[in-house]
């Protein structure tokens, strides 16, 4: 199959066929996504966006691969670190934030992995990192790789970092990213269009459709 090209900021293209891709959905959470309460947070606006780039590329046909940042009941694989920031465990509106089995850690509904898709579960920021993802994209013949989800500058910029090291070609879906605070989520674009896209290509979700649609039109 020919592969799509994909218009991408600063007048870059990615070329990648279905065969050869994976779409890493990082970290669609309700402990990400919900706020203290239990509702939508200012993240959550990036939901629709996320659900139709994954509703296209499932069209098209590339392996789909669903992450969550999760911990152990007992903490047990927390490191020092992170446990002296004291946000792993503690209460919140679904149960013990980001622990596996809780409510909070699950994705949010309109997210929710097909029955064939893979879902890592991996306790830290960058998500081939000791979670058995990197022999998932190593089995299915991987060598390109579409990133979006949250947080921009914490989950998503470590996985691509990681991927980059790897030897990935990545891209990066911009407006279906968010962060907190929206200078973060632009800081970490700044960072991968830096030294000349030294961390990959970034698009916009029409930037992905249109090139998906003219090589591949759907039925």
């Amino acid at each position: 199959m020919t592969p799509s090209t994909i218009n991408c900021w600063h007048k870059r293209v990615f070329e990648a066929g279905p065969a050869t891709t994976a779409f890493l959905a990082i970290d669609m959470q309700r402990d990400f996504l919900m706020d203290d309460k239990g509702e939508p947070n200012e993240m959550a606006r990036i939901i629709p966006r996320f659900s139709r780039l994954t509703s296209a590329l499932r069209h098209w046909g590339c392996l789909i691969v669903h992450t969550r940042e999760s911990y152990a009941e007992d903490l047990s694989d927390v490191t020092a670190h992170k446990a002296s920031q004291g946000y792993v465990g503690r209460p919140g509106p679904f149960g013990r934030y980001l622990i596996r089995g809780q409510p909070g850690c699950e994705f949010v509904d309109e997210l929710k992995p097909l029955a064939n898709e893979a879902v890592i579960d991996q306790p830290g920021f960058g998500k081939l990192h000791g979670s058995g993802l990197s022999d998932v994209l190593r089995t299915n013949g991987i060598t390109h790789l579409i990133l979006a989800g949250v947080t921009t500058q914490c989950c998503v910029h470590s996985t691509l970092r990681e991927a980059v090291d790897a030897g990935y070609w990545c891209l990066t879906v911009a407006d279906c990213c968010a962060s907190p605070q929206q200078k973060w989520h632009d800081a970490a674009l700044d960072l991968i269009a830096s030294e000349s896209h030294l961390f990959g290509s970034i698009c916009n979700l029409r930037d992905l459709e249109s090139g998906l649609q003219a090589d591949h039109p759907r039925d």
